[in-house]
């Protein structure tokens, strides 16, 4: 090597050194913006069931007054509390069937170490750098390069790549994807956006149900209204503008939390790897591959490393996307080692 590459090399890799406390401080920031975008979410949801119930009880009491609606609902409390269970009941039930659901429609198949021994030694290099038991391997035969990971607990998970990416990253590459997806694994991922999922679906749910009873609703109460009291006609608009917009919002929220749990996988990949350069190489080649075929679809479009179904970075809104763009992603791990 000449004494310029040797220059040039060791500025790289100072540039790009790992201390300890950088993806440590990277991980507790993530995940302190997950939490507070799913109490965001929980609260919107709570919202949405208080506004139903608040909404029947003022439509059901005569002469509802634009004062009585500073008075705290007692029906709205309950409407807050039943959305919420049933949230929990959802949420119970994905746990035990989610990962079976997830592999379904990712069309991979398990491979074993014979069919495939280079992925499966990185997978269970990840997982003893992670303390994690070994995950299943899963394969995906498509020329798109791309991996994910599923599973509702860390001793059941499965880890997935596609033939393309096997064919094209180099083996520090094909680690920094594999650590990436531990990474997803490690901090139950697939279980925090099960739980997000559910709750904006219900909340999408409940909404367009409540609009659809208001239009059929309007249909036979006639001049009812009138004789309700002005209160009941407020609390009414209330309602339409919050089942309007709830269901926009908790889809910008769930979006939000999907993109921290991506930030959250890379710097948790340095960490596994200790080896920025891997990932960073990893998601240029990823870029570059982008034009190759679609695959999954939108229930899971969050799982996979890059989105597989659309480049959010050549179109569309930031806010309404499942990944940050590949050159924030890329620019973070640079800043990762500096001082």
């Amino acid at each position: 090597m000449s004494d310029a590459s040797a220059a040039k090399a060791g500025a790289e890799a100072a540039v790009l050194r790992i201390h300890g406390t950088d993806f440590m401080a990277a991980q507790a920031a993530n995940r302190r913006n997950t939490w507070i975008l799913i109490l965001l979410l929980i609260l919107l949801g709570l919202a949405l069931g208080y506004v139903i119930g608040w909404t029947l009880e003022a439509w059901g009491t005569e002469d509802y007054r634009p004062v009585d609606i500073l008075a705290v609902s007692s029906a709205g409390l309950l409407g807050g509390a039943v959305l919420s269970g049933i949230g929990l009941v959802s949420r119970a039930a994905t746990l035990f069937a989610g990962d079976r659901i997830v592999l379904a429609m990712t069309g991979g198949a398990e491979v074993d170490a014979t069919a495939e021994p280079l992925l499966h030694n990185v997978v269970e290099e990840m997982a003893i750098a992670a303390g994690l038991p070994k995950p299943k391997v899963v394969v995906i035969e498509t020329d798109a390069l791309n991996a994910f990971a599923t599973g509702m607990k860390t001793d059941a998970a499965t880890i997935g790549v596609t033939r393309g990416l096997l064919n094209t990253l180099p083996r520090e590459q094909l680690q920094a994807v594999v650590a990436h997806e531990m990474g997803h694994v490690l901090n139950l991922d697939t279980r925090y956006m099960a739980a997000v999922g559910i709750m904006v679906g219900l909340i999408a749910l409940v909404s367009d149900m409540a609009l659809r009873s208001l239009r059929f609703g309007g249909r036979s109460s006639g001049s009812s209204g009138r004789k309700k009291g002005g209160g009941a006609v407020i609390v009414l608009i209330i309602l339409i503008l919050f089942a309007i917009l709830a269901p926009l919002a908790a889809q910008m929220v769930r979006f939000a939390v999907s993109r921290q749990r991506e930030f959250l996988a890379d710097a948790t990949s340095v960490q596994l790897t200790r080896n920025p350069l891997g990932l960073i190489g990893a998601l240029r080649s990823l870029g570059a591959g982008s034009k190759a075929p679609e695959i999954g679809n939108r229930a899971i479009q969050h799982l996979f490393i890059v989105n597989p179904l659309k480049d959010f970075a050549s179109g569309g809104s930031a806010l309404f996307a499942t990944h940050p763009s590949l050159e924030e992603r890329i620019t973070r791990l640079q800043n990762l080692g500096r001082a």
